[in-house]
């Protein structure tokens, strides 16, 4: 029976995990350390399991390796978040060049955990995806249901959706709706990257300047920001970013 204050609950189902790694030993591990954990769990050997199994829609979280035997990992992930933009993808993988990282957070990963990991990190990891996407939807209230109104566009939290000036939907990834949101909260001030890879990774992620860059860069494209001369999302030189227009709380 799942107790209401399960924090692997959801409206007294468990949360479902779509495992895609080729190694089968890592592939069991993962399995029983999740089921251990009380979420349901799918695992497949390669993403055409994944991809037939047609169960997107019901998706809390995908663990997806880079190292698949004749499929690009990262492919994969941009082919993902093209087709499901809120599907929260957590990527683990023995790849653990900087630029991969860099990468698989450009093409819409949500997180980048990399081999051999500490099964606490993992878990950590994959509760702060699930608590800062899934949950969110989940809690009542004025703070999650609030909207925030910039230069034209539209920013609610609880339907966790843009609108731009001409009322057209904007399609965020889960690390760009948290970035965007953290800013409109604090707006005319500068945030610290720090304070920024907190609000959009959780505490466990580490403290990478570029990942940040990164997810800012996607941000500001969405927004039609000029890099060169953005108006929106500032670069404070050696401290962060600023988020210049007013905002309204509506």
């Amino acid at each position: 029976m799942v107790s209401p204050n399960d924090p692997n609950s959801c409206n007294g189902r468990n949360r479902l995990v779509a495992i895609v790694e080729d190694d089968p030993g890592i592939r069991d591990l993962l399995a029983k350390l999740l089921e251990r954990e009380g979420f349901d769990v799918l695992a497949f050997d390669a993403a055409a399991g994944l991809m037939a199994a047609g169960v997107f829609e019901r998706l809390d979280c995908l663990i997806l390796d880079l190292m698949l035997p004749g499929e690009d990992g990262l492919s994969i992930c941009h082919a993902l978040r093209v087709q499901w933009p809120r599907l929260p993808i957590l990527i683990v993988t023995a790849k653990d060049d900087p630029l991969d990282r860099v990468l698989g957070l450009e093409l819409g990963a949500d997180d980048y955990l990399a081999k051999p990991f500490n099964s606490r990190e993992l878990l950590a990891r994959l509760r702060s995806i699930i608590r800062r996407t899934r949950d969110l939807s989940d809690v009542a209230g004025d703070a999650v249901n609030a909207s925030f109104r910039f230069n034209g566009w539209l920013l609610r939290v609880g339907a966790r959706d843009l609108s731009d000036p001409d009322g057209k939907p904007v399609t965020l990834t889960t690390s760009e709706f948290d970035l965007l949101h953290a800013m409109v909260l604090h707006p005319q001030r500068v945030l610290s990257r720090e304070f920024l890879i907190d609000r959009t990774r959780g505490g466990a992620a580490e403290t990478i300047d570029r990942v940040i860059d990164v997810q800012v860069g996607r941000l500001r494209r969405k927004l039609g920001d000029d890099p060169r001369e953005p108006a929106l999302i500032r670069t404070v030189r050696g401290d962060g970013y600023l988020f210049s227009p007013p905002v309204v709380r509506c």
